[in-house]
């Protein structure tokens, strides 16, 4: 899956890619790639089969990926700012620059790293 979710980011240069992480007791069972609907390399807007969103309802968790083209894999100022439904959820970034990926929660400007399994 981390490969499938870094040969994503790299196919979407320059912009960020995003896309879900589908869970199921906190480990990770496959990845779905989205459309990053902002066609921007500095912030994702996160499009995907609507279908997906229903897998919760199977006892499923979702987990939101984006890339980060050149930074990091640390949360920026946008993603805390944008965080919204994903707040307190896994976050995911993956550093196309030095393929790196990291896992974090973001809840009231908090963050805060979580393992990755």
């Amino acid at each position: 899956m981390r490969e499938a979710l870094a040969a994503h980011a790299r196919q979407e240069l320059p912009n960020e890619s995003c896309g879900l992480l589908v869970l199921r007791d906190r480990v990770a069972e496959r990845y779905e790639p989205g459309r990053n609907a902002a066609d921007s390399p500095y912030r994702f807007e996160l499009e995907v089969d609507p279908d997906l969103w229903f897998l919760e309802d199977e006892g499923y968790e979702l987990a939101v990926v984006h890339s980060h083209v050149s930074a990091p894999p640390r949360p920026s100022r946008t993603d805390v700012e944008n965080v919204g439904l994903w707040q307190g959820r896994p976050y995911l970034i993956y550093s196309v620059a030095s393929d790196e990926l990291a896992c974090w929660a973001i809840a009231d400007g908090s963050i805060e790293p979580l393992a990755l399994g």
